[in-house]
């Protein structure tokens, strides 16, 4: 900290040297003629032409050369310049050289020319302060490695990091590549409410907070509007999404952050069957768009996007590696009905520790199911999930003990997932009753009852087809976790 100070002191006393030779270290307005990235780009013609070019940036290198300075600058392309003494006059260059710091954003002008190297530079023949740094940057090289102060510090990382700030830029054509895949396809964009009274669309624990005006407590939803999305349906409105930021009060890991993005969007008159076709396809074109390819190293998995996606059945898979049938709830070493105990010796067999004092079969198979879903490296879907795992989804005409639900498979994750919508009001409450008694038993993370919803779907919701993914799906496209993938990820103040 002393040499911090010592530092900020130094540059302190540099502001009241530019302020004594007339020179504001922080003006409102720049001058620029061309980015760096369109000098560049226009180098050729412009030293041909001897045009007066003015740039601006902020200074990450300083070189001395033969008494004069190489000058690295950055407004988000990085940029040559250089400052000699004849050009620039005695005074103007003293000064350059007395005020000027690494991490100052300053104003160059001057024409293009090209060193003896054949790097494109800028011939400085005026310079201005733009703002002047109080702190000193770390090393370019080296940036940041501690990664809670990478976090805290996030502006540094993406100044020193170059594959970060690309990593945005990337983010940006991610969320607007789905946007325009759904805009094109007739889809209204909507905005739902963020405060609810009570949330639904998923199973989480919400966070909540008070209406001061209202005098009453609300939830922040956990879902991009699902319930909202359906009653638009209702309305009359055959294509909804919306793409926004969703809340869960739950805890951190490598896939899961409190607050992130989602989209969720819904067509009436289509069923999950049609919405893998267009699933597959959303997942290539973000591909194609993004990233040029459709094959991805994610998590130490190939993954091909593609190629034909493969089918998961859940039921046979949860069967086969652990002898319960999520269907019949039969257990193969006893031929019966599971029970508590068997649920708690099924769990502690498979290394988990079976959290309910009840019997809850929907969340014992839920765990089993998370450890065969590490080792599926997909593409493909996943289906015949247990009714009783899923709320919101219509019963499938084929067998009514199970939904007609997909879960897209990607590296040992389910990152995206869509069903044909329950449109069945009386099937509806009595799902809504069922997460009610679970809530009841102490599961905070059973879905809430929405009574108006109910009542909504009374007045007759279309069939449709819903689906919804979260920045879980950039992520693993990155390689990356969601705290890294976040530009800005919520850290615990110091």
């Amino acid at each position: 900290m002393a040499l911090l100070e010592t530092v900020r002191a130094d540059r302190l006393a540099k502001i009241a040297r530019l302020k004594e030779a007339g020179m504001d270290a922080y003006p409102a307005r720049t001058s620029r003629t061309h980015s760096v990235e369109q000098f560049l780009e226009n180098h050729a013609v412009l030293e041909k032409n001897s045009e007066q070019i003015m740039l601006a940036g902020r200074v990450l290198s300083i070189r001395e050369h033969g008494g004069s300075l190489f000058i690295d600058i950055f407004d988000g392309t990085k940029g040559q310049c250089f400052v000699q003494r004849d050009k620039l006059g005695d005074e103007s260059y003293d000064l350059f050289t007395a005020a000027v710091d690494t991490g100052d954003v300053v104003e160059v002008s001057g024409m293009a020319f090209t060193t003896k190297r054949g790097m494109p530079s800028l011939d400085v023949t005026g310079w201005r302060m733009l703002a002047k740094s109080l702190r000193p940057l770390p090393d370019e090289w080296f940036g940041i490695k501690d990664e809670d102060e990478r976090f805290r510090k996030r502006y540094l990382d993406i100044l020193l990091t170059k594959d970060l700030a690309q990593r945005i830029k990337r983010r940006s054509r991610f969320w607007n590549t789905i946007r325009a895949y759904l805009l094109a396809r007739d889809f209204v964009e909507v905005e739902t409410p963020v405060l609810e009274t009570t949330t639904g669309g998923a199973e989480a624990r919400p966070f909540v907070t008070h209406h001061n005006a209202l005098d009453m407590d609300v939830y922040l939803r956990i879902s991009a509007g699902e319930l909202w999305q359906k009653r638009l349906m209702v309305a009359g409105l055959p294509k909804t999404f919306e793409i926004g930021r969703i809340f869960r009060n739950e805890g951190m890991s490598a896939e899961h952050a409190q607050d992130y993005t989602q989209v969720e969007f819904y067509e009436a008159f289509k069923d999950y069957e049609a919405g893998m076709e267009m699933i597959a396809d959303l997942y290539r074109t973000i591909a194609d768009m993004v990233y040029g390819t459709r094959v991805f190293s994610i998590k130490g998995f190939e993954v091909d996007l593609g190629k034909e996606w493969e089918m998961y059945d859940f039921c046979k898979l949860v069967e086969d590696r652990f002898g319960l049938n999520p269907l019949t709830e039969m257990y193969k070493k006893t031929e019966k009905r599971v029970t508590l105990g068997d649920l708690i010796e099924i769990c502690e067999n498979a290394g988990i520790k079976y959290e309910h004092t009840e019997y809850n079969i929907a969340r014992a198979v839920d765990s089993l199911w998370k450890i065969i879903r590490k080792e599926i490296a997909g593409p493909g879907f996943l289906v015949n999930v247990p009714v009783y795992m899923e709320p919101l989804a219509k019963k499938s005409a084929k067998d009514s003990r199970v939904v007609e639900r997909f879960q897209v498979m990607i590296a040992g994750s389910e990152i995206g997932k869509g069903f044909s919508e329950l449109n069945d009001p009386v099937d509806q409450a009595e799902r809504f009753a069922r997460q009610q008694q679970l809530r009841d038993a102490g599961d905070e993370e059973a879905q809430m009852p929405d009574a108006d919803f109910v009542e909504a779907l009374e007045y007759g919701m279309p069939p449709a087809f819903g689906f919804g993914v979260s920045e879980r799906l950039f992520d693993f496209f990155e390689d990356v976790s969601i705290r890294e993938g976040q530009i800005f990820p919520l850290m615990r103040p110091r």
